[in-house]
C-alpha cells in the first residue's frame, strides 16, 4: 500500500497533515521528526512530509535523520519543515521583526519555465490566495537549488522548489481550512509528485486496527473507561466487536460532573452495543471533595485525572480483575497534541487532559498497561469508524463533551449547586438548538454546530425578577463550527434564536440572570473555556 510519511517536529497541527492525505484515500505514517529512518520504516512510502513546530531551527528544533536527504524520495517542507531543509542543505534563516500570523496573501506567478518536474506540484496554485501561517523565522537565504516561485504580502519567500529535485516547501499551513486551496497543494504533492495509488479507506484501517488489538491483548482483559460521549462509545463498540463481550469491561463513573440525565442514557447506548460486564460507579461525593478549593483549571484537571485512577483501582480490585488487564481510553489525537504528547514528544502544552497528563496514568502509560485505539484519529474520523460499527446516529452525531465534565465549565471553584444551575441552562440550550431548524430547513441546528454548550462564569450581575432585584450568576454560551477541533469558527446564530434562548435560561433556571453569547474563534481562544 502507498503511504506518506511524516516527520513530526511538534505543530499542533501535525495530524492535520496525515488526516487530509487519508481523506484523498492515501495511507498517512506520523512518526517522530528525528527518528532513525531504515528501510523498514520507508517500505511503501511514496514521500515525506516535514511539518511545523514551534520551535526555532536555532533553538530546541530538532533535526531529521540526515538520510531524509539521500533517500531519494519527495520531500514537502511546510514551515519549520520548509525551514529545516533550507537550513540543512546550505542556506539561512533568520527572525523576522514581527511574527507573520494568520491569514496572510501569497503570490505565485506563473513562471515562463518550468522544470517538469516542479509543474505538478505549482499547478495546484492560483496566483493570489490567502495562507495561514503561523512562524517567526523565515527564509532570508536560499539553500542551493532551491527556487522561488511564491512571495507573501510581506515579501518573504513563501512557495520553493529544488531545480533537479523533488523537493518542495511552504512557508504556511496548506492542511488547515483556513489556506485557501490548501487541500489541492496536498494533492498535487501526493499525487503529481509522489504518484500515490488511492487504496486507503476507513473500512481498511477498521480492520487493521481490530488485530493489533488482538495481537496485543491476546487472550487478556481489558477495562475501558466509558463517558457516554461519541470517543468512548466507539471505543468501547471496536473493543466489544475485536475481543468480544466476555473480554471487554465497561466502568462507567457517575462523577456528578456530567449532563443531564447522562447516565441513563449512557446505560442504554452501553447495553445496546451488547456490553456484557457494566459497571456503573456512583462516585459524586468523592469528586466534589477532591475539588473542593480548587479553582485553577490545570489543578481541577490534575485532580479528576487522578481520582479517575485511583477510584478505578479500587473497582478493580473488588471486581477480581486480573493483574495482567489493559486499561483502555478513548484518546483522540487531539488530546494528545494538546496535552503536549505529540508522535514526536515535541508539541506544546496547551492544556492537560483528564486521560492524558494526570501522573497514575503516565505510569500506567509507561508501563505499557493502556490501550488508545483512538489516538491517531479526529473527532470526524472517529464518527465515521463509528458509523461503520453500526452505532446509531444519536451516539455517532453528539457534540464533545470534556472528559473533566462540567468542572472545566463552571469558571473558578465549582459546588454542587452550580453544577445544578449549569446542567439546566445546558439541557435547555441544547433542546432548543435541536428543536430549532437552519434558515433553509434542511437541518436542526445543533446537527449544524461542530460544538455547542455553556458556561457558568464567576460572576455575578444586577437583574430584576417581577418586581424584585434579582442577584444571579452569568451564563455564557458558547457554539461554533469547526472540520476537526483543531481551528473553529463562532457559529452565527440567529439573533431571535439567541435571544428567545436566553430568555428561556433566565426564565427557568434558578441563579441565573444574565446570558452573554461567547463570539471568540479558535485560535487564539480554545473551544473550551478551561
Amino acid at each position: 500500500m502507498d503511504k506518506i510519511l511524516i516527520l513530526d517536529f511538534g505543530s499542533q497541527t501535525t495530524a492535520l497533515i496525515g488526516r487530509r492525505i487519508r481523506e484523498m484515500g492515501v495511507y498517512a505514517d506520523i512518526t517522530g521528526g528525528g527518528v532513525k529512518l531504515e528501510a523498514a520504516t520507508l517500505d511503501g512510502v511514496r514521500g515525506i512530509v516535514l511539518s511545523g513546530s514551534p520551535e526555532s531551527v536555532y533553538g530546541a528544533g530538532i533535526a531529521p535523520d540526515p538520510y531524509v536527504y539521500r533517500c531519494g524520495l519527495p520531500l514537502l517542507g511546510i514551515c519549520y519543515g520548509l525551514q529545516r531543509m533550507t537550513a540543512d542543505s546550505g542556506g539561512l534563516v533568520s527572525a523576522l521583526p514581527k511574527r507573520e500570523y494568520g491569514g496572510v496573501q501569497v503570490s505565485v506567478p506563473r513562471p515562463e519555465h518550468t522544470p517538469p518536474h516542479v509543474k505538478p506540484f505549482l499547478d495546484a496554485f492560483k496566483g493570489s490566495f490567502t495562507a495561514w501561517m503561523s512562524h517567526g523565522d523565515t527564509l532570508t537565504r536560499l539553500a542551493p537549488g532551491f527556487i522561488e516561485y511564491g512571495t507573501s504580502v510581506t515579501g518573504f519567500p513563501a512557495v520553493l522548489g529544488h531545480e533537479s529535485k523533488n523537493w518542495f516547501g511552504v512557508q504556511f499551513h496548506p492542511e488547515v481550512t483556513h489556506t485557501e486551496g490548501g487541500s489541492e497543494i496536498l494533492a498535487a504533492f501526493v499525487f503529481g509528485v509522489c504518484r500515490c495509488k488511492k487504496d486507503w479507506t476507513m473500512e481498511g484501517y477498521l480492520e487493521e486496527v481490530k488485530d493489533e488489538l488482538r495481537r496485543r491483548v491476546g487472550s487478556g482483559t481489558v477495562l475501558l473507561l466509558i463517558s457516554g460521549g461519541v470517543d468512548s462509545t466507539v471505543a468501547g463498540a471496536l473493543l466489544l466487536e475485536a475481543l468480544g463481550p466476555e473480554r471487554v469491561h465497561l466502568m462507567y463513573m457517575d462523577t456528578g460532573l456530567m449532563r443531564k440525565d447522562e447516565t441513563a442514557l449512557v446505560k442504554t447506548n452501553l447495553e445496546r452495543l451488547g456490553a456484557r460486564h457494566l459497571h456503573i460507579i456512583h462516585c459524586a461525593d468523592q469528586f466534589f471533595a477532591a475539588l473542593s478549593g480548587l479553582s485553577a483549571p490545570e489543578d481541577k484537571r490534575k485532580a479528576i485525572g487522578d481520582l479517575f485512577i485511583t477510584i478505578q483501582e479500587r473497582e478493580v480490585a473488588r471486581l477480581g480483575l486480573p493483574d495482567s488487564y489493559l486499561l483502555a481510553q478513548g484518546t483522540l489525537y487531539t488530546d494528545l497534541i494538546e496535552s503536549g504528547k505529540g508522535v514526536g514528544n515535541n508539541a506544546h502544552l496547551i492544556k492537560s487532559h483528564h486521560n492524558v497528563g494526570s501522573p497514575l496514568v503516565e505510569l500506567k502509560r509507561r508501563a505499557g498497561k493502556i490501550l488508545e485505539p483512538l489516538d491517531r484519529l479526529y473527532k470526524d474520523e472517529v464518527r465515521a469508524l463509528g458509523r461503520l460499527l453500526r452505532l446509531d446516529e444519536a451516539v455517532v452525531g453528539r457534540h464533545p463533551f470534556p472528559g473533566p465534565g462540567l468542572a472545566v465549565r463552571i469558571l473558578g471553584e465549582l459546588t454542587r449547586e452550580k453544577c445544578e444551575i449549569l446542567r439546566e441552562a445546558d439541557a435547555i440550550f441544547i433542546d432548543e438548538l435541536r428543536k430549532r431548524r437552519t434558515a433553509d430547513g434542511s437541518k436542526s441546528l445543533y446537527d449544524d454546530i461542530w460544538q455547542a454548550f455553556a458556561v457558568l462564569l464567576p460572576v455575578r450581575s444586577v437583574g430584576v425578577a417581577g418586581d424584585a432585584r434579582k442577584y444571579g450568576w452569568v451564563a455564557a454560551l458558547r457554539a461554533v463550527t469547526s472540520a476537526d477541533g483543531m481551528t473553529a469558527d463562532v457559529y452565527p446564530l440567529p439573533p431571535k434564536d439567541l435571544i428567545e434562548i436566553s430568555t428561556l435560561i433566565t426564565n427557568n433556571v434558578e441563579g441565573i440572570g444574565r446570558v452573554t453569547y461567547d463570539v471568540s474563534s479558535k485560535p487564539p481562544a480554545t473551544i473550551e473555556w478551561e
